[in-house]
């Protein structure tokens, strides 16, 4: 298995991105796969720490975010993990992990990831965590023009579906609502939910000052002590 084939598409393709979904967000997504797993199960089999490395490397490389033609992408992936020596099982493994590990693609219907999937999606979730939660959430919103702050804009309390998530145009703050403050409920492990748990508390330590300085506290949809 050619693991150094899987990071070298990776960084070719995430490289430069200013969305929050650049190659150094992707490492670390593999790093805190394999960290997570080892913390549940005991130290990781070379053949298990690939498969996860690769979900975490590869995971944005086909995202609708990043790159325009997503089904010739999901080709060329499947054809470098192959050329990378993994087996189909593992192939299957990966693409089932990285198509659909997202938080929107599990807006409708939640989809049952592999073990080692799981992992990978609470790596990815916990990115949208912590002090580097932060950092993306407000990176993103400048990359598509968003708001800041705008207390005349309140958070939606769901999203029907992918296109309606997608769409929103709501202020970078009202993520923490609609979606941040959601995923600690979400995670799969038990690793990951115990940093996730640690890094929901960061974020509301954050936001207590953020709304302040912005008076967003006047009104109660962002009220911190009901999320």
């Amino acid at each position: 298995m050619n693991i150094a084939k899987i990071e070298t598409f990776s960084k070719k393709t995430l490289d430069g991105d200013a969305s929050g979904h650049d190659w150094f967000h992707a490492k670390r997504v593999a790093d805190w796969a394999v960290r997570f797993y080892e913390e549940d199960h005991g130290e990781a089999d070379g053949q298990t720490e690939n498969v996860l490395r690769a979900g975490g490397y590869l995971h944005d490389t086909i995202d609708d975010k990043v790159v325009v033609d997503v089904l010739s992408q999901i080709d060329t992936v499947e054809k470098l993990l192959s050329d990378a020596d993994f087996s189909k099982e593992q192939i299957d493994d990966v693409m089932d992990t990285i198509q659909h590990l997202s938080y929107s693609a599990n807006l409708e219907e939640k989809h049952e990831l592999s073990t080692l999937g799981k992992y990978v999606q609470d790596a990815d979730r916990i990115e949208a965590l912590g002090a580097i939660g932060i950092a993306r959430v407000f990176a993103y919103g400048g990359a598509k023009g968003r708001a800041i702050a705008d207390p005349r804009s309140l958070p939606k309390t769901s999203f029907k579906n992918k296109l309606a998530y997608r769409n929103s145009s709501n202020p970078s703050v009202n993520h923490f609502y609609e979606k941040l403050f959601k995923l600690p409920a979400q995670l799969n492990t038990a690793a990951g939910r115990k940093e996730g748990a640690k890094r929901a508390d960061y974020m509301k330590y954050f936001l207590r000052t953020f709304n302040e300085e912005t008076g967003l506290l006047e009104n109660k949809a962002f009220d911190l002590d009901k999320v």
